[in-house]
């Protein structure tokens, strides 16, 4: 579904991201991890056509993102909270991306509806801004958004950060239900290694802007994490 090819970005002469090759297979769920500045959002970004890089391509279904826009209509994602529209309430900013997708109000409530759990009667019916929210709160607004089209394709950056350990919980159960439920291909970057070990079947370690490992996730996966990011 999302192939990239000799892909490398730069700032003043200074290589960031420099990938030769990856595939990412429809319906697969791949885990980002690398420590801070290992250049997980910068691939995020040119994966999503925000910045382009320096030299390569990436595709989406066969179709290079920097030549189209037909790929929107199946990708959702949040990054950080410069996605939402902060002066909108939850129901407001809802209610503007279902507009987006051709949603009805009766579509609305029926794809919030397993959102539920992880927005802990903390996110509806509050009366204030989303700039009013919690950063943590922010968060569930903009993962909830990325998935509110049952997109074909989920990018999400550190959906973890900035969460309590019930909201963690309650997050990875809502992926590993979208993922096995809805078969959606996800891409999600974590500092969490437990959490991303248990909705990933793939993971990929990021260092210095190169992929240094990639592995099928299995008993040993996490022991293994653990080992490189210590030694």
């Amino acid at each position: 579904m999302i192939e990239v090819k000799n892909i490398e970005k730069a700032y003043s002469g200074k290589v960031v991201v420099n990938i030769p090759e990856l595939t990412i297979a429809a319906g697969e769920a791949v885990g980002l991890v690398g420590n801070n500045g290992a250049g997980k959002t910068t691939l995020f970004r040119m994966i999503l056509d925000l910045i382009r890089p320096s030299k390569g391509e990436v595709y989406s279904k066969g179709v290079n993102v920097a030549q189209t826009e037909e790929w929107k209509e199946y990708t959702g994602s949040h990054l950080d909270e410069g996605f939402l529209i902060d002066y909108l309430t939850a129901e407001e900013y809802f209610k503007f991306i279902g507009d987006l997708h051709g949603l009805s109000d009766g579509d609305l409530t029926e794809r919030l509806l397993p959102f539920m759990d992880l927005f802990n009667d903390e996110i509806l019916k509050q009366r204030k801004y989303i700039r009013d929210f919690s950063k943590g709160n922010q968060k569930k607004i903009g993962v909830a958004a990325a998935a509110l089209s049952n997109p074909e394709l989920l990018i999400l950056d550190e959906p973890f950060a900035n969460l309590d350990p019930s909201s963690q919980i309650r997050l990875k159960n809502l992926l590993r239900h979208l993922r096995e439920q809805k078969r959606m291909t996800m891409l999600i970057s974590s500092h969490d290694l437990s959490h991303v070990i248990e909705v990933c079947e793939r993971i990929m370690i990021l260092e210095k802007g190169q992929l240094v490992q990639d592995m099928q996730t299995n008993e040993n996966t996490l022991r293994e994490l653990e080992t490189y990011f210590t030694v």
